[in-house]
């Protein structure tokens, strides 16, 4: 019989195209692990906020995953920022949703610290175990970003105790386990490391001549790709100014190519960041060396990964990162900055190099090397391929998810709610999250 799992994605539905402000990473995860364990025999719903009218409730997006869209708030985009608000409708909801079914969830995972309140609530209510990816930790983001940190300063509290609430926690990296330890004080024997993946049918290598051509790009140009998300706390500045260093030294026929952003085309109105890049790039004097694209679909990222002789992301800090893993399944060398999961994916001097974050000279050095040795540039690239064939496919990910989700279902007995342990939420009640009486 299949087990039946819930997944809470309160800002991250699998449907949304990666690459806009509030989608990205999570996004992918949620998408790939759902599809792969359905793969495995497991059924699973995947909640998320309503943010289109148009959108039906339930939609049957594979043959064992359904998208179950709950009403919470407006119906439209709401800043993942400002969301925590609505969090209370948006779990009576889903209860609801849970009460009404034949045949109950066997497990929850929740994505993100406000679905791991959710998921707590649930627990407490109908016994339900669960699992959580934070995804990102409001300490790790407050120490980088200071009062840039838009999120409800309660962020911390509640996700301590919703780690308090959680049967495992799952940590993507080794990085992220020490912060769950040394900054949250977890028990070590409550964390499970299970890394992010990538898609084998999405991404293999492809010959360069070819993908330039797909996407309209110069053959003799030497080409540095950053892809992802357009926000300040990725570091592309760096990247820009570490690239027009790169350029002043060797006077180099080269291009950066900036994938990402809320609209196809590259807006400034829509994505902000794109338009202080576009200034920085005019100031450091290469802006015709600069492209900008906009959003890119998932179905010709392939094309630029593989277009680029180099791969770049410098985050001030990243939980994770998937796009390193997709470039590296490209074959393409990254250089990355030593922060979270970069400096776990990728082996410096082996798949690529790691600097330090919001250091263009570094960058400089590195794209310098590998512009002036093309036998290493390509031995980087094919280690790369290698690395992640065998350590990040989403069928490992799944594997591993599936082995802690079992051990759980396996070892929980139900816990009838005695009324006793509740639930409550701070902005409606001016209760901490888990109150015993």
């Amino acid at each position: 019989m299949k087990q039946n799992i819930a997944v809470i994605s309160e800002h991250a539905s699998p449907l949304a195209e990666p690459g806009g402000t509030d989608s990205g990473g999570q996004n992918i995860y949620v998408a790939q692990v759902a599809r792969h364990l359905a793969q495995r025999g497991y059924r699973l719903d995947i909640f998320t906020r309503r943010d289109n009218p148009h959108l039906p409730a339930v939609i049957q997006w594979l043959p064992d995953v359904r998208v179950i869209h709950i009403d919470a708030g407006p119906p439209g985009p709401v800043r993942k920022e400002e969301l925590l608000p609505l969090m209370d409708d948006f779990t009576s909801n889903i209860l609801c949703f849970c009460t009404s079914r034949r045949v109950p969830y066997d497990l929850l995972h929740a994505h993100f610290w406000m679905s791991g309140l959710v998921a707590a609530r649930i627990k407490q209510t109908l016994g339900t175990p669960f699992v959580i990816t934070f995804h990102a930790l409001g300490k790790v983001r407050r120490l980088h970003q200071g009062a840039a940190d838009q999120f409800p300063t309660i962020r911390e509290q509640l996700e301590q105790q919703v780690m308090h609430e959680a049967n495992t926690i799952i940590a993507e990296c080794p990085q992220d386990y020490a912060d769950l330890v040394n900054l949250y004080h977890v028990d070590r024997d409550r964390i499970r490391i299970i890394p992010c993946g990538f898609d084998q049918n999405e991404f293999e290598p492809l010959p360069q001549e070819m993908a330039r051509e797909m996407i309209g790009l110069d053959q003799d140009e030497w080409t540095v790709l950053q892809l992802g998300r357009m926000v300040p706390r990725k570091g592309i500045d760096t990247v820009v100014q570490g690239f027009a260093r790169f350029v002043a030294a060797r006077g180099a026929r080269a291009r950066l190519l900036m994938v990402g952003g809320d609209s196809e085309h590259p807006d400034p109105q829509r994505t902000p960041e794109i338009g202080r890049l576009q200034e920085l790039a005019q100031a450091e004097g290469i802006a015709e060396q600069v492209t900008f694209t906009g959003k890119r679909g998932r179905d010709v990222l392939k094309y630029y990964y593989n277009a680029a002789d180099v791969f770049v992301t410098l985050p001030w800090y990243e939980p994770f990162g998937i796009t390193p893993l997709e470039a590296m399944a490209c074959a393409t060398p990254v250089i990355g900055a030593r922060v979270g999961g970069i400096q776990y994916t990728v082996r410096h001097g082996e798949t690529g190099y790691l600097i330090p974050p919001r250091n263009p000279a570094a960058l400089a050095s590195y794209l310098l090397r590998l512009y002036d040795e093309p036998a290493t540039l390509q031995r980087l690239g094919q280690q790369a391929l290698l690395r992640v064939r065998h350590d990040f496919t989403w069928q490992h990910v799944a594997a591993a998810i599936a082995d802690l989700y079992e051990s759980i279902i396996n070892s929980s007995t139900i816990r009838i709610p005695n009324g006793n342990h509740t639930v409550r939420y701070p902005f409606s009640h001016g209760q901490p999250l888990v109150s015993a009486e």
